[in-house]
């Protein structure tokens, strides 16, 4: 694999065969990548840098914000609506039971404001690989047929989740599915949820803006915690 950096002066890129993780200090991109595997990947994750593809370009961004967007489990604040959702048991939630059909509803999905998607075939076949090691998981939303109808994706490191994408065919159901989630984390000691960037949707449930040192200290000291194999099993 290929990893560039752009130097100092700007004026040519340096060539790493594994991710420079040392992070920029003036900027939110730290490197870029012509390709990438799930090792590749297990690596910028557990150093706090999450790739941002997109198809119309040949290289990949990877990000370690300067601000990085959290979510404490134990702050989720729930709307009322959403309560009266969630108690009338519309949705069966899940984790883990349909990973890879997971990302290509998140891929496929059609959003307001956006035209295409940054998941690209690359990003799918190593979030796959991670997900067979164990290091990506998924929740699932299911209707009352069965059909899976919402859910979203991410990677655990340690006691720190980073959340990914979500998708939504019925509406509410991925935020049933996320509340369940973050519930559920808070029980088994989740520090922090890393949203990454700022949405409005996850302000929504409570997630604040933390300085970029912050977050690599919390990384730093929760990575390596074991997790609860039943944390997953739900």
């Amino acid at each position: 694999m290929t990893f560039l950096r752009l130097r100092d002066d700007k004026s040519d890129y340096d060539l790493y065969e594994t991710p420079p993780v040392d992070f920029i200090p003036d900027s939110d991109i730290g490197f870029y990548a012509t390709q990438y595997d799930a090792n590749d990947l297990a690596t910028c994750y557990a150093n706090g840098f999450f790739p941002w593809p997109s198809p119309s370009h040949p290289v990949i961004p990877f990000y370690c914000p300067r601000k990085r967007f959290v979510l404490r489990p134990a702050d989720l604040h729930v709307s009322h609506s959403l309560r009266r959702t969630i108690a009338k048991r519309t949705f069966t939630i899940h984790c883990d039971t349909a990973f890879c059909d997971v990302i290509v509803q998140c891929a496929t999905t059609a959003r307001r404001h956006e035209a295409g998607t940054w998941i690209t075939n690359d990003y799918i076949d190593a979030f796959c690989d991670l997900h067979d090691r164990g290091i990506a998981h998924s929740v699932e939303a299911y209707d009352d047929d069965g059909t899976l109808c919402g859910g979203f994706y991410g990677t655990c490191m340690g006691r720190i989740f980073g959340g990914e994408s979500m998708f939504t065919r019925i509406s509410d159901s991925a935020k049933v599915a996320f509340v369940h989630f973050v519930q559920r984390a808070s029980d088994f000691g989740f520090q922090l949820i890393d949203c990454q960037d700022y949405t409005p949707n996850m302000k929504r449930y409570g997630a604040t803006m933390i300085p970029r040192s912050a977050f690599l200290q919390a990384l730093a000291t929760f990575r390596d915690d074991p997790v609860d194999p039943d944390m997953w099993k739900f």
